[in-house]
């Protein structure tokens, strides 16, 4: 943090300077038809934070986001921010449980919302004491709400911005609750120029020229970098698409808006290949390097991305914790299938479960250092001190580290498979399964047996116009016996529609493995 002043607000950095460098009339974000020039982002999150002070918000209180991707996102993030108040993103894929447990957890004073999710808020409204303002951000809305673009508008576009020190709380993440209820974690005014430092400028190699689409929604910790705070660190151009991150939806943001970099996960990347059999190449020609996360990237989908459309994958590891990737594969130095290095300013180590460095090749638990890493978790006194400690973060993640230097990921602590006494990776498995010309993707659990013993069962999903069927089971079993040591080989193959993701993409096999547990059987799956 040697270039980062004491004090410091992270809306002068992201927002105001571009003023001052002769910026304002370059396009900051396009959205659709609509295109706003770094002066209009600097008046609208000017207004929107002389809003949020009009209904009572002071410092350090938060204030809940749960909008689309459109650039009501950035003047509400931004416009809290600079008043020292704390924004707090949630998931637009959400149920009314889980904003009301989110909502009341952070405490949140006021809340913007997209009205197409106002019926969430109104099902739990009488159970969140602590709001006291809802602010709409579209149609204008009907008392005793109020409009966000009425609220902003009789506002001042002059706002001298709160005098904050770079250590103090900017903005709350929580987790995607992947394995559980979710966790707020504080982000501090300093951690997304940090991130933007290390990853977006020095270890990606962006420019202002570039122009960032992010299929990865803003309201996670992937999103929010791809999508707002790379390209406003850059002075580049941010393109938003509020709508869902479907292949056509995607293609059809690409084609229009000619992005040159472009931000997703594993599975989109892989429903993109099964969509665009007659999509033209020269439609991703803008496209000069993709990044991926959320989930390991199969060696096979980066190959048949690049065979398709000429462009690399860059696979990477991220958390919400972290604010952003810390380990990546880079322009000039990839290795499909692995996750990369650590990216610039970040240091990595691989402990055993005594916290002891484990020999080259060996798995073992991922900790990573860096000034970007969250302050703490929100009311989770001992989790923050067993999970942060010092400088280091556990991340949670298995991985295993080559003679080359490349990170290999093996799974999450609670996913790795105990089989014949031997440790098991089920990204290894997945990874042999995605090399299958039958299968778009799958996940690979520990199930009992007879004799309540664990073995690896994969749940797969086939590619569009196969059928599952008895031989094709038998034949996914012998294909991964034929790459993989006899114990690696699923004792079971489940064919699904679907795999049940986190909002932000991840697959959630705890609960593939509570479905086995209960021994259920869904009238989309067929089980051999």
């Amino acid at each position: 943090m040697g270039d980062i002043p004491e004090q410091f607000n992270a809306a002068e950095y992201f927002i105001d300077r571009h003023i001052a460098e002769g910026r304002g009339r370059k396009v900051a974000i396009e959205c659709g038809r609509e295109r706003v020039c770094y002066d209009e982002l600097h008046s609208n999150v000017n207004r929107a934070g002389n809003a949020f002070r009009s209904i009572g918000l002071h410092i350090e209180e938060r204030i809940a986001l749960v909008l689309n991707d459109t650039p009501e996102f950035a003047f509400s993030f931004f416009g809290a921010v600079k008043i020292g108040a704390v924004p707090v993103p949630l998931s637009t894929f959400l149920k009314p449980s889980d904003y009301e447990f989110m909502l009341n957890d952070c405490r949140a004073r006021a809340i913007v919302i997209s009205p197409e999710l106002l019926p969430c808020l109104e099902e739990i409204r009488e159970r969140l004491p602590y709001l006291s303002a809802v602010v709409v951000a579209g149609k204008q809305a009907d008392r005793p709400y109020l409009n966000f673009g009425d609220l902003t508008a009789a506002q001042s576009t002059c706002l001298t911005p709160q005098r904050t020190t770079r250590d103090d709380p900017a903005f709350w993440l929580y987790s995607s609750g992947s394995t559980g209820q979710p966790k707020g974690c504080v982000h501090l005014q300093h951690d997304m120029s940090v991130a933007a430092e290390q990853y977006a400028k020095r270890t990606l190699g962006a420019t202002e020229d570039d122009r960032f689409f992010s299929a990865s929604k803003l309201f996670f910790a992937y999103g929010l970098g791809n999508g707002l705070y790379f390209p406003l660190a850059l002075g580049a151009t941010s393109i938003l698409w509020p709508g869902s991150a479907h292949p056509a939806n995607v293609l059809g943001v690409i084609k229009e808006h000619r992005p040159t970099l472009l931000f997703s996960v594993p599975s989109n990347y892989s429903a993109i290949l099964q969509h665009a059999a007659s999509v033209p190449k020269s439609e991703l020609s803008s496209v000069r390097f993709a990044v991926s996360a959320g989930e390991p990237l199969p060696a096979v989908i980066f190959q048949r991305f690049k065979d398709r459309f000429g462009i690399e994958i860059l696979d990477g590891i991220g958390s919400t914790e972290a604010t952003h990737i810390f380990i990546s594969n880079r322009p000039g130095a990839i290795r499909p299938g692995s996750t990369g290095q650590p990216v610039v300013g970040v240091e990595v180590r691989i402990l055993d479960d005594q916290d002891r460095p484990v020999p080259q090749g060996e798995i073992g638990n991922l900790w990573a250092k860096s000034d970007a890493i969250c302050e703490r978790y929100w009311n989770r006194h001992e989790l923050s001190k067993n999970t942060i400690q010092g400088e280091w973060i556990s991340t949670g993640d298995k991985y295993w580290q080559d003679k080359d230097g490349f990170f290999w990921y093996a799974g999450r602590r609670d996913d790795m498979l105990k089989v014949s006494g031997v440790w098991v990776s089920p990204v290894e498995i997945e990874g042999v399964l995605a090399e299958h010309p039958d299968v778009a993707e799958s996940a690979v659990i520990a199930a009992a047996d007879a004799d309540t013993l664990l073995k690896p069962h994969a749940y797969v999903v086939l590619r569009e116009g196969r059928e599952p069927s008895a031989e094709l089971a038998q034949a996914l079993q012998d294909w991964v016996e034929q790459k993989l040591a006899r114990y690696k080989r699923p004792r079971a193959i489940h064919f699904v529609a679907s795999l049940p993701k986190t909002g932000t993409g991840k697959i959630q096999r705890f609960a593939l493995r509570d479905r086995s547990r209960e021994g259920s059987s869904e009238p989309d799956t067929h089980s051999f």
